[in-house]
């Protein structure tokens, strides 16, 4: 059987993971960052960064525990 799917139905639910330079982040985040390079940042479809997180798995875990549709931001 076909079933047809809406592919623009989770656009509100939609956040972007991209990596960040930690050398880029506010100093009272660095001191934070425990020597690592980068962190992933989840963003909403309107930009707002809503986590920052370690590494990339755990950005894409962290989406779709919370019922949203994680897209890769490059």
């Amino acid at each position: 059987m076909y079933k047809s799917f809406d592919l623009n139905a989770d656009v509100g639910r939609m956040v972007y993971v991209k990596p960040i330079a930690v050398t880029d982040l506010p100093r009272e985040v660095r001191d934070q960052a425990d020597g690592l390079k980068e962190l992933f940042a989840v963003h909403d479809a309107e930009g707002q960064q809503l986590a920052l997180v370690a590494d990339r798995k755990l950005a894409f875990a962290l989406a779709v525990q919370n019922d949203y549709a994680p897209q890769p931001l490059h």
